[in-house]
């Protein structure tokens, strides 16, 4: 039996982009999504949440380098006026959007957008074997084999991510989801350029560090990986393919400054100073 339809998708309803609203699958602190039947396909529709009404307090950092579409935009969002505020919600809802777009052409494995429509997005509903729901990672229960491989296979999607440009910026084991191929990445709103965030190479430490901590628990030996200095550098020499062989492992070949050797250089220097201006005037 059909669920009653939500006020937030009822002009979907209406215009036909959806033709049944099944269940509810998830309300987080960004949006709340529905499994709904669309175009005779099953898929979700993610609704996004007012600003008022999110947990996410860190969009500054995130939108930084995003483009506009003119510069009446860009002033109302600098003056935060209530069209600014509208504006900023757009941009803010229409990044995932272009993310998983951009994203599932360059081959990273991302739901398949449909479309976008009053703050709605429809996307593809990643499912496991039986046609249920796929479970979030953090769901799950691993051997080290498994978390071994899924490490590495999502390693080569964050490498493939920033060959694309973008950096997920809050990658971890809440926002991928896995189904009968593998790990599928989930949650893009945050998703940023990677070129044009000046905060691009810390976000991307941490989204690496966050994958090691989880798969380390149940394979330690990751715990002790340097992926993301290794990627960093690569993108930086314009070396980073998605092919690209990593080895985890990062040499920093920045020697400590031998501080109390230059110590005594310096004070050399000056004695010999002091000395030569000593014989000169004897």
């Amino acid at each position: 039996m059909a669920m009653k339809t939500p006020k937030s998708l009822e002009t979907l309803v209406v215009d036909g982009f959806i033709d049944e609203v099944i269940h509810p699958l998830k309300s987080g602190k960004e949006a709340a999504v529905y499994v709904v039947l669309s175009e005779g396909e099953v898929r979700c529709a993610k609704v996004y949440k007012e600003a008022n009404k999110r947990g996410f307090h860190k969009q500054a950092l995130y939108q930084e380098g995003r483009k506009v579409r003119n510069s009446r935009q860009a002033r109302a969002m600098k003056k935060k006026s209530q069209y600014g505020r509208k504006q900023q919600e757009d941009v803010w809802q229409t990044a995932e959007v272009d993310a998983l777009y951009r994203l599932a052409f360059a081959g990273v494995r991302v739901p398949q957008p449909y479309n976008f429509v009053e703050g709605v997005l429809l996307m593809e509903l990643i499912t496991d074997d039986s046609g249920a729901a796929a479970p979030r990672l953090s769901d799950l229960e691993l051997t080290s084999e498994q978390a071994i491989e899924f490490h590495s296979l999502l390693i080569k999607e964050v490498v493939r991510m920033l060959c694309a440009g973008m950096i997920h910026g809050d990658l971890s084991e809440f926002n991928i989801l896995v189904d009968g191929q593998g790990p599928v990445i989930i949650d893009l709103p945050q998703a940023v350029d990677a070129s044009a965030n000046n905060n691009a190479a810390m976000m991307l430490e941490r989204d690496v560090r966050n994958l090691a901590r989880y798969f380390g628990q149940f394979a330690p030996e990751l715990l002790k990986t340097r992926y993301c200095k290794e990627i960093w550098k690569h993108y930086q020499s314009g070396k980073l393919t998605p092919d690209i062989k990593l080895t985890g492992r990062f040499t920093d070949n920045r020697k400590k400054a031998n501080v109390k050797g230059i110590i005594r250089e310096i004070k050399d220097a000056r004695d010999e100073a002091i000395r030569r201006k000593y014989e000169q005037t004897n």
